[in-house]
């Protein structure tokens, strides 16, 4: 069963659910919902202030891409072209019986209003506050890499005192050898971590997928 999902749902609505059906699922309950082989997932929404993050580190992201396509230019000559998106589903089946959303992400530019796959994302990010459990935390990485999403990263709040962020952390996409191993690997691909900053570091910065410097002010309170 997927992580977060129960036998009787709590939304009113079947267990299982098609692309189509959940478009005509009331909207305020439809946006709490992610789906994984057509079974409903449960994706609870934060406080107020998890949505705030979400969005300064978005703009913080932004900010760097736009610096990056102004300033290099692709193997045919072309600038690299990046959208930095907040709450926007990742779809991993063409069906979309099975997509998640996270809480920010990096793509490659897509035309006006076309649905993003995991192919198009480069990185894909959370903010983690209370009501993410270390095994829907898990559940998600897990799935984003068997996606070969190459970049996903964490914001973590320090939600139990001034809601304020306590850490950032990096994580690259690693396939897992199986040559030389007695017992096959259980994940191919996992995230390994390349980077954490907690305030007082001076700041983010990191190489990949652009340049990226972001200063705490950028996401601070």
């Amino acid at each position: 069963m997927a992580a977060g999902a129960t036998n009787e749902s709590n939304y009113g609505v079947p267990e299982f659910l098609s692309w189509d059906e959940l478009q005509r699922v009331p909207e305020n309950v439809a946006s709490e919902i992610e789906l994984w082989d057509g079974r409903v997932v449960r994706n609870r929404r934060g406080p107020l202030e998890h949505q705030r993050f979400a969005v300064r580190m978005r703009n913080a992201l932004e900010s760097n891409a736009r610096t990056a396509m102004r300033d290099r230019s692709g193997g045919d000559g072309r600038p690299p072209c990046w959208q930095v998106e907040v709450e926007t589903n990742i779809f991993f089946t063409e069906d979309k019986s099975s997509f998640l959303t996270p809480d920010f992400l990096v793509r490659r530019c897509l035309p006006r209003g076309a649905d993003t796959s995991a192919a198009d994302v480069v990185v894909v990010g959370e903010v983690l506050s209370g009501s993410d459990t270390p095994k829907r935390r898990a559940w998600k990485m897990d799935r984003y890499a068997e996606a070969g999403i190459p970049w996903y990263w964490e914001v973590e709040l320090d939600s139990a005192a001034t809601w304020d962020v306590s850490a950032v952390r990096a994580y690259e996409l690693a396939q897992v050898p199986a040559a030389g191993l007695v017992v096959k690997p259980l994940r191919p691909a996992v995230y390994v971590p390349v980077g954490e900053w907690e305030p007082g570091d001076g700041g983010i910065d990191f190489p990949e997928p652009f340049g990226l410097r972001i200063t705490w002010e950028d996401l601070a309170f």
